[in-house]
């Protein structure tokens, strides 16, 4: 019998362990071709022409002119701008101009260095600040903004600034991050039993066949896709496998047989989706004793060339732009920037640690400022149950961060190391709070996501149906662990495998932080009715999602209850600082998370360190520059990503607080434990050297640029 406290081993551990689990590029099909794209060398201009050499038998070049009468040269995501293929113009480097298909690679490469392409360049807008001036001409119809918002509460900020005795003012910004997921992306498309099918490396399915199907003019429901073994993901594969389906789709209506495309590691950073670049822009109103009356922040993402999720990835930097605080009056503005970049897109945290890291950083130089230790100024500020936030609703949970900083604090022994540590003597300490909203904002659980799950009993075996993938996070032990325990029974018995649209519910997608929350509770839900009907021997049980009532939210406005329940951090990093070369050793890293109750120790422990690490590279050397369109890192050697040899080991906590409408009291963390751990880092390099730093990632090399400032 499998209980919710027990600590087990993943599902899928040892297959992978041992090498044994099937991805995609480990797929074989008869009569199976490959694919390459050709892709658009400059960020903007026009197609003068197009020049393919002859092609050997049994080559294709397929373009937007092979997109049938009744179809659109569209890939519906949130929005329905991104292009499949350019036709006329190109926008941003990379951008997909045709596909080659054939059966060998090799060949396909040679003949992508035969087609020329001309163009008639116009100058790119490639920097915010670019979009901002509208560098080049408008990108859009009108200026470069795809999307803009407000949120405020509290007194008019104008009023509340204008009385002020001070206005502290600073520009705080974060630059592009590559996922590095451990499979490229990657998708083959064919024809089985008369209709068109992927199998795919991705995140959510049903978005897939919503975004290709108008390019042959066909239903959602007339495409059929099959999840692969995914390995990793982090937001990466949650839009853009579609910029790959598209393409496949359109060549599989001309060939008709099985197409396969696999990127490379140098195609994969280069020509895929990245972390939205922000520029955060504070002017915040002080008393003279240096309390908060109110502030005024302009909130700046880069989305790119095409909308995409950019303008949900805004709302959720907005929404967590005053971090984890009740700030008595705040106005934010946020605008997602049009730019001839690489589309920007989802990412672990969604938005949110942009903003979250701007306004940790922006309270620790107030502190600074003013004389006060910075953990110290935040606690007078923290969030509790009943505060307004921002979006006019209100903190529904109770709030443990003072558990969480004692618990923090006393395993670091902060207090005594940021007394003792002297400001700029090349040890610091730093420490950071943040959250992260579960689920889809306001009211899309209920109105856009609808999420769906069956449980099915065939005899004395139970098999789950849902949409939710599994993509290295250890989900597929997470729901079967949740029957299973409701149950009573072996995990064994419970069947949980990738999802395949013709035959599960529409569950939503992998993403937001929803998956345990929101479709483990349907598990739950499922599994207490079957219960009830252990003695039959077939029995169906679909669940659906409601939304709890007397949380209301006006999508129009963008006011109400944003979240109804938040997962918590707070995290602590501990530096030295070599102050002739800059090298900096982190020498103690402590957390402690709010994630409601925990369903499994050992994927919360994975899902902690690696969160952590993945954001302290995002600080301090993940430097990944775009250049005229062009990004200068291309491969693992230029790109650096932590190793187990850059930071010691972690020590982490948990602060039990149930959450009442999540599985076993449980809330969502995949992307909490990104959300915090950059400005602790930051924080504490700022103390070692006595500097200000307003940016990351701050590698080594960067460093005596700042100290010199």
């Amino acid at each position: 019998m499998t209980r919710i406290d027990d600590r087990i081993r993943r599902v899928d551990a040892a297959e992978k362990a041992r090498g044994e689990a099937v991805y995609l590029c480990d797929v074989k099909m008869e009569g199976m071709l490959n694919a390459r794209f050709v892709r658009s060398t400059i960020a903007r201009g026009m197609i003068d022409s197009i020049e393919v050499p002859q092609l050997p038998d049994g080559y294709w070049f397929i373009s937007a002119r092979d997109i049938p009468e009744g179809g659109r040269n569209s890939l519906v995501m949130i929005a329905g701008d991104w292009r499949c293929f350019a036709d006329g113009d190109v926008r941003y480097v990379g951008e997909t101009i045709g596909v080659l298909v054939g059966p060998s690679p090799a060949v396909l490469k040679a003949l992508e260095k035969e087609i020329r392409i001309t163009y008639t360049e116009r100058e790119p807008a490639i920097t915010i600040d670019d979009a901002i001036a509208v560098k080049g001409g408008p990108i859009l119809e009108k200026d470069d903004v795809h999307c803009s918002l407000v949120s405020e509460k509290g007194e008019n900020v104008e009023d509340v600034l204008a009385r002020a005795d001070e206005i502290f003012e600073e520009t705080i910004e974060t630059g592009f991050q590559e996922h590095v997921h451990l499979e490229t992306n990657a998708a083959i498309c064919c024809i089985e039993d008369g209709k068109y099918t992927f199998y795919i490396s991705c995140q959510c399915p049903f978005y897939v066949r919503k975004s290709v199907a108008g390019l042959l003019g066909l239903q959602p429901s007339d495409i059929r896709v099959k999840q692969t073994t995914t390995g990793g993901a982090f937001g990466g594969k949650e839009h853009f496998p579609d910029v790959l389906a598209g393409p496949l789709l359109v060549a599989e209506s001309v060939i008709r047989k099985p197409i396969r495309l696999v990127f490379d590691r140098e195609e994969d950073m280069l020509y895929s989706v990245k972390r939205h670049p922000s520029k955060i822009v504070f002017r915040t109103g002080l008393d003279k004793d240096g309390n908060l009356l109110g502030s005024d922040i302009d909130v700046y993402y880069n989305c790119g060339a095409y909308l995409s999720s950019s303008y949900v990835v805004l709302q959720r930097g907005v929404f967590h732009a005053n971090g984890v605080y009740d700030f008595p009056s705040t106005r934010i503005h946020g605008y997602g920037m049009a730019t001839n970049t690489f589309p920007s897109d989802a990412f672990r945290g969604f938005g949110a640690p942009q903003t979250l890291f701007a306004i940790e950083t922006h309270l620790d130089h107030i502190a600074a400022k003013f004389g006060f230790d910075p953990v110290e100024y935040k606690r007078r500020y923290f969030l509790k149950q009943g505060d307004e936030t921002v979006t006019q609703g209100h903190v529904v949970e109770k709030v443990v961060l003072e558990e969480m900083l004692d618990q923090v604090a006393r395993k670091s022994d902060y207090w005594r190391k940021t007394k003792e540590y002297a400001r700029g003597g090349g040890r610091g300490i730093g420490m950071s709070f943040y959250n992260h909203g579960g689920a889809f904002t306001g009211n899309g659980e209920q109105s856009i996501i609808k999420a769906h799950l069956k449980l099915v009993k065939d005899g004395d075996r139970f098999t789950i149906l849902c949409g939710q993938t599994e993509m290295g996070q250890g989900f597929r032990t997470i729901l079967r662990k949740i029957v299973a325990s409701v149950l009573e029974i072996d995990m064994d018995d419970v069947v949980y495998d990738n999802p395949d649209t013709d035959c599960v519910p529409d569950s939503g997608p992998t993403a937001a932080s929803r998956s345990t929350m929101v479709v483990g509770r349907l598990a739950e839900e499922a599994a207490m009715q079957m219960k009830e009907r252990l003695d039959e021997e077939h029995v169906e049980i679909e669940t659906e999602y409601r939304h709890p009532d007397g949380h209301p939210w006006d999508q129009s406005t963008f006011k109400g209850d944003a979240y109804l329940g938040y997962g918590w951090g707070c995290a602590c990093v501990e530096v030295e600082v070599d102050r002739l070369t800059n090298e900096v050793k982190v020498v103690g890293i402590w957390s402690s998370h709010d994630i409601g109750k925990a369903i499994d120790e050992l994927i919360v422990h994975g899902q902690v360190n690696g969160g952590i690490i993945q954001s302290l590279g995002y600080a301090s050397m993940e430097k990944m520059e775009n250049r005229n369109g062009h990004f200068r890192q291309t491969s693992m050697s230029d790109y650096v990503v932590p190793t187990s040899m850059d930071f010691p080991r972690q020590e982490w906590g948990l602060v039990d607080n149930p959450y009442e409408w999540g599985p076993f009291g449980a809330k969502g963390m995949g992307e909490l434990v990104f959300n915090g751990a950059d400005a602790a880092y930051i924080d504490a390099l700022e103390r070692a050297l006595d500097v200000t730093i307003n940016r990351i990632p701050m590698p080594v090399e960067d460093i005596e640029g700042v100290r010199h400032d």
